[in-house]
Order: C-alpha cells, then sequence, then structure tokens
C-alpha cells in the first residue's frame, strides 16, 4: 500500500510505502534484518553484537517479561546507559507488546520518583551503576509490586534482584510477537524539561517507521554501509532515531558509548571506529572545535553530520567544514514529532538557518490569532506529519494545548526567508519584549558566539525596575578572562551588527550554562538566577 504525504508548497509530494495495519515495528526490523544475521548492528564499551544476535537476544527478553507477569500495554521504565542492552530492552518490550518509557540517566532519584509513579511502571530496568538513585526511587515511589531488574551489575553489588542478562539467558525465544496495530501505544520518552516538568510523550508503532522513511532514507541517505556514531545518548528521541531506528532500518552499524560525550570521548571513537555518520548537537561542536586534541580530517571518516537541540551558529558549521571537509545538516526535531521534520540538505547547507522542512512534513508559522505570517516575520511554529505523538500521558491541559487535530504547536518561534529556509527565533516562552519590540534571545546569542572570546552564551530578560531588559550569560574560551572591559567590547560588539534596543544591557560571565541532557539551555534557570 502508498500513501500520499501532503507537504508545504516548496516542497515536491513524497510517495511513500506506509506500513500494513498490523504492524510491531520490532517483528518489522527483524525481517529486514534477516539476511544480516552475521553482520555486526552494535559495538558499545564492552564489545559488539550481530544482527542475528540481536534479535535473539530481543525475542528471549519478550519471553522474560511474559514471565515475569509484564503484559501488553503495560509499561517499564529503562533508566540505562547506552549499551548493547538498551537496543535489546527497547526492542523485545516492543515485540512483546509491553511499552518501554526510556529514561533520562542524568536525573535525581526524586525525578524517577515522578517517572515510576506517573507511568504505573511494572518494572524498572537499570544500569548497575545507577542503581543507587533508582533503589532510592523505588523506595520512597508508591507503586504496585515495581520489579527490579539490573543490567550489568556493579562487581561485588549484594543485591537480590533479577539481572537481566541471566533472564535472557534463562529464557526461550519468544516465538511471534504482539499482535500490534500502526497506531498501537509502542513506546513513551519524557520531554527533556527544559521550560519545567518533562511530560510523558506517548508514541506508536508507526511513528517510528516514518522517521526512517522521511528523513533518516532520504535526507540522511543512510545505507547499509554506513557506521553511525551518536553523541545524543538513546534516552531521547534525537539519539533513540539516531542509535537504533536509524542503523537497524537499514542494517548500517551504530557504535554506543555509555560515558559523557566530551569532546575527546569522541574524538576516540571518531578515531578508533571511524563512523560515516555523526550526530552531535551545537555545544559539542563548538567544543571540539576549540579542543586542542581535534583530529586531522585524514583520521576521521564522516562523510555526514547532523545538529539539533539548539540552533548551529553559522561560525561553528562554516569552521567544523573548513576542517573536516563535511557539511554539519542542522535541524530541528521534537520529542512530539520524534524526529527532524526542518533540516538543511546535503550539498545546500545554509548555515545559519535550520534549512526547509523535510518532505512529509507541513510546517507553517502562525501569530498570536492563528493566522499565518508572511516571510521575514516571526511567528509560531506548526507542524503535520506521520510521526506526530498521540498524546501527553495523564495531562489532558498540556496535551489539549499542544496537539490540535492534525497539527502541534511546537512552541519555538521562526521566521521563513524568502529563498524558503527557516531561521530559528526562540522557544515562544523565551522571547522578550524590550523597549516595546520583540527580541529573540537566539538572535543575540548567535551575535555573541561570533566575538573570539565567547564560546557560548544564553540571553534572558530581567526587571530592570518594571523594563525588561536583556541580559547575557556568557562562558568565555579558556584563553580568554572575564573584566569589565571584555563586558563592554561584547556589548559593543552586539550594537554594532543589531538593531540598538536588542544589545544586551549586563553581560554575566559564568563557566557553564544549564542544559537539559539534550543539550537544551534552561533559560528558566537562569531567569530565576536573575
Amino acid at each position: 500500500m502508498e500513501a500520499t504525504l501532503e507537504t508545504a508548497a516548496s516542497q515536491p509530494a513524497v510517495t511513500a510505502e506506509a506500513p500494513p495495519a498490523q504492524f510491531n515495528f520490532a517483528a518489522h526490523l527483524f525481517r529486514l534484518n534477516a539476511t544480516r544475521a552475521g553482520k555486526t548492528a552494535y559495538i558499545d564499551d564492552n564489545g559488539a553484537t550481530t544482527y542475528g544476535e540481536l534479535e535473539e537476544r530481543a525475542r528471549r527478553f519478550a519471553s522474560a517479561l511474559r514471565t515475569l507477569g509484564v503484559h501488553p500495554e503495560e509499561r517499564i521504565l529503562l533508566v540505562m546507559l547506552d549499551s548493547i542492552a538498551l537496543p535489546v530492552a527497547f526492542l523485545g518490550a516492543l515485540y512483546a507488546g509491553v511499552v518501554p518509557v526510556v529514561a533520562n540517566t542524568l536525573l535525581t532519584s526524586a525525578d524517577y520518583v515522578y517517572m515510576l509513579t506517573h507511568s504505573h511502571a511494572r518494572a524498572v530496568i537499570a544500569s548497575g551503576a545507577l542503581l543507587p538513585n533508582v533503589t532510592q526511587a523505588l523506595d520512597s515511589a508508591e507503586h504496585d509490586g515495581c520489579q527490579l531488574i539490573v543490567s550489568q551489575p556493579c562487581e561485588g553489588d549484594p543485591r537480590t534482584v533479577p539481572v537481566f542478562e541471566a533472564l535472557i539467558e534463562a529464557a526461550a525465544p519468544a516465538v511471534k510477537s504482539a499482535s500490534t496495530g500502526c497506531d498501537d501505544i509502542a513506546f513513551w520518552l519524557y520531554s527533556s524539561g527544559s521550560t519545567g516538568k518533562p511530560k510523558g510523550t506517548v508514541h506508536t508503532h508507526a511513528n517510528l517507521y516514518w522517521t526512517a522513511e522521511l528523513y533518516a532514507k532520504p535526507i540522511l541517505g543512510i545505507v547499509e554501509s554506513d557506521v553511525v556514531f551518536s553523541a545524543a545518548k538513546l534516552f531521547f528521541a534525537y539519539g533513540l532515531g539516531n542509535g537504533l531506528t536509524f542503523p537497524l532500518s537499514v542494517g548500517a552499524t551504530a557504535i554506543l558509548m555509555a560515558e559523557r560525550p566530551t569532546a575527546d570521548a569522541i574524538f576516540a571513537r571518531l578515531v578508533k571506529h571511524r563512523p560515516t555518520v555523526f550526530y552531535g548537537v551545537p555545544t559539542l561542536y563548538a567544543n571540539m572545535l576549540v579542543s586542542p586534541n581535534l583530529p586531522a580530517r585524514a583520521d576521521v571518516a564522516m562523510r555526514v553530520c547532523t545538529s539539533a537541540g539548539e540552533a548551529l551558529p553559522r561560525e561553528i558549521g562554516e569552521r567544523f567544514t573548513a576542517h573536516f571537509g563535511c557539511e554539519i545538516l542542522d535541524g530541528i526535531g521534537s520529542t512530539e514529532m520524534l524526529h527532524i521534520f526542518l533540516s538543511n540538505r546535503v550539498g545546500a547547507v545554509e548555515y545559519g538557518t535550520t534549512g526547509r522542512p523535510v518532505p512529509g512534513y507541513e510546517v507553517e508559522l502562525r501569530d498570536d490569532a492563528g493566522h499565518a505570517v508572511p516571510d521575514g516575520d516571526v511567528g509560531d511554529l506548526y507542524i503535520k506529519g506521520p510521526s506526530a505523538a498521540v498524546m501527553y500521558w495523564n495531562n489532558r491541559e498540556k496535551s489539549r494545548a499542544t496537539f490540535l487535530g492534525e497539527w502541534i504547536r511546537s512552541g519555538d518561534k521562526y521566521c521563513r526567508l524568502p529563498n524558503g529556509c527557516y531561521v530559528y527565533a526562540g522557544r515562544s516562552d523565551d522571547m522578550l519584549k524590550v523597549s516595546g519590540q520583540y527580541v529573540s534571545p537566539v538572535e543575540v546569542e548567535m551575535v555573541l558566539v561570533q566575538h573570539n572570546a565567547v564560546l557560548e552564551a544564553a540571553v534572558v530578560g530581567v526587571d530592570h525596575g518594571g523594563l525588561v531588559k536583556t541580559r547575557a550569560f556568557v562562558v568565555l574560551k579558556q584563553e580568554f578572562a572575564a573584566s569589565e572591559i571584555l563586558a563592554e567590547e561584547l556589548k559593543a560588539f552586539v550594537k554594532d551588527r543589531l538593531a540598538p534596543h536588542k544589545y544586551p544591557r549586563d553581560i554575566v560571565f559564568v563557566d557553564d550554562l544549564p542544559k537539559t541532557a539534550t543539550g537544551k539551555i534552561q533559560r528558566f534557570k537562569l531567569r530565576e538566577q536573575s
């Protein structure tokens, strides 16, 4: 069956093979890779696994879930570092019709208490290194017999809980997948919390399929021979597509890394495993470029890179391409849309923009009254496409405000250039009104990072005697020191490049900026400090 998807007027129509009504995404992947049983699917910090081994272990885990009394449509919480065990658990749960809820591994026990209670999880699988926060959460949360399963336990840990690997070894592979459909709930992801408490975003089996068909294959051009590596972790939407959905949809090999994605950790994998596709975020690209350990172009094999989470500064993209000879495709996605729906294209990158709509998605910019805004004006970004989430679990108020029929209100501000490219203006709740005129914090930040001394910047509004003024929090490069002279120089630097009312009235030098695990700046925390 074929489905023709409507797109923005400037985009060609896209015809894609739609999945059948009865559809299980894990079973779909296993069928696709049936002839690749001996090919390496994943390489992590401890070894590698083939496509055949991945399928067998996932199907064994599906059986183990049934033995543990976890039924289809019930939730399990995955608090797991990026290793081969995580795709096994995720795909095994999908195969069994159980709903995996992939959680940020950097949270506090209080956050896990919220997730356990909110999701009514029947089991939680935790990497051994993350046990303290998880066990504390289980002791504090109100739950009905949520079972703890430990993956790769710490040596000498005395806990007598089921061990993930042992459960898999003891189970026979499930013969058949659960009878799920395209629109059945497959998994949840909690939003990153860039604007407050995270929301349980509910996705279907077909949503995973569409991100691969509409973005990974036509935009990235991902193929079986690729080796992919994502600095973004599997626990959020960008990383889940990068490191699981996309490579497994074409039979590629994916590199997984448990540790924090520092520049040096990234360099080690780029040189050792020579991935051809690399997925990063703007902060990481900036840190890579200023590192004294930056590899030479000849030492890596990247053919294309991507960026998401925050707008990629033009200077960072241009410097990266000049050094490595490959482009960064800056794009925007969301937990609600599962992956990127606006993106630059290989060979047609326009740094400083988020590119054009991904064919298969429609985007509109609207004013406060819901009317379309003309090119050059800033408007609220709305998206329509087949990978849209169903709802926020148990949050009707937020669901009604975000999911508007076929459309999703993103909460982002954009303007469209006459050439059809979109330029990010910031989150709707981050926009500032200074001297009666709107100021995009992102626009000011993009200018600040052009200064030779600035590594990162974030701009917020603060109250000055009842009037809103802009304050910039600035992270300097290592070779520069904070001073009043430099602060005045930065103000003048912005004044020379933007309208006078947009320059930051205050400059605050900081060691780092508060961010979500996805790399998004938490401006609300900076406002709280002001």
